[in-house]
């Protein structure tokens, strides 16, 4: 293994030569397993990695995190942002660390790439955990714009703005990023009540070397739907299919996401099955950082 690292990684933050990608473990190889996929397009793994990785690797699990191409710390300008190149990109993080099966924990739109990658290659992933992750793209956005009508029912200027995102085309990057602009002026995103553990951990990643590396590639969304036509999914088929084909399927939501709606919730509960879906109180979208201790202990109770 040391042998494999070597000839595979620079030394300090590790890198694919072949790729350009970041990636770093934390804990023992000889432990589960557990590889973390990030939000986007554009996102990266610096907040799960600076407050939550080595928390989780020390209750026994040996956790991979990575920037995926031309996204975070990845850089590569030559990215295609597509599925097929998301999933070459996990491919190689698993030949990297010699691992056959692993846990998977997908979050925001990473939720995305770890179904679609689960039901290509079960044969890779031991679980799948989603984690405030996107399933039913289509509903989401339809919920943000509800809940927003109604937020702004008095306010002529923002009600003009929702109708001019409901009249763009619902399979581009504008329209996905207007309706979570929408989000974001309602606080969807935000924890209702800041408990002093959370503003700790994001005061600690704020001042820190992972904040300095938080890049955002702000042409990822453009790139994304310029080569990638499955967009704007609905993957609740999907879920179902990788069910029945008995991979063990988890599901951690902050009860205060705002960007899911509570059908959407009880859809997916149904899927996952009651005993392996919970929701967190006071905890939003990032719940690893929201309600840390929470989001850890299902995740090692479910996982072991």
């Amino acid at each position: 293994m040391k042998v494999l690292f070597s000839l595979l990684f620079m030394i300090g933050s590790m890198f694919f030569k072949a790729q350009n990608l970041y990636s770093k473990a934390y804990g023992e190889p000889k432990n589960p397993p557990v590889i973390f996929i990030h939000g986007g397009p554009g996102g990266n793994a610096t907040l799960f990695e600076g407050t939550t990785a080595k928390k989780l690797a020390d209750k026994g699990f040996y956790v991979i995190v990575y920037d995926r191409r031309g996204e975070g710390r990845s850089k590569d300008e030559s990215a295609t942002m597509t599925f097929k190149e998301s999933f070459e990109d996990l491919k190689g993080i698993y030949s990297a660390y010699n691992i056959k099966k692993a846990n998977i924990i997908a979050h925001s739109f990473g939720g995305i790439i770890g179904t679609l990658f689960t039901a290509q290659f079960p044969e890779k992933v031991k679980s799948l955990t989603l984690a405030g992750a996107l399933f039913t793209q289509q509903e989401t956005y339809d919920h943000i714009l509800k809940k927003a009508k109604e937020h702004f029912k008095n306010d002529s200027v923002q009600l003009a703005e929702i109708s001019a995102i409901e009249n763009l085309d619902k399979n581009s990057a504008a329209y996905r990023k207007r309706c979570y602009e929408m989000a974001g002026k309602l606080g969807f995103f935000d924890m209702p009540n800041p408990t002093s553990e959370s503003e700790m951990l994001r005061k600690e990643y704020q001042a820190g070397e992972f904040y300095k590396n938080n890049i955002r590639n702000p042409n990822s969304p453009l790139t994304f739907y310029q080569n990638e036509p499955l967009n704007n999914l609905d993957n609740t088929t999907v879920l179902k299919n990788i069910r029945k084909k008995g991979i063990p399927l988890f599901a951690v939501y902050g009860k205060n996401d705002g960007i899911f709606s509570e059908k959407q919730l009880n859809d997916l509960k149904n899927i996952v099955g009651k005993k392996n879906f919970k929701l967190i109180d006071n905890c939003s979208h990032y719940l690893f950082v929201d309600q840390q201790n929470d989001f850890l202990e299902f995740i090692n109770l479910m996982l072991k």
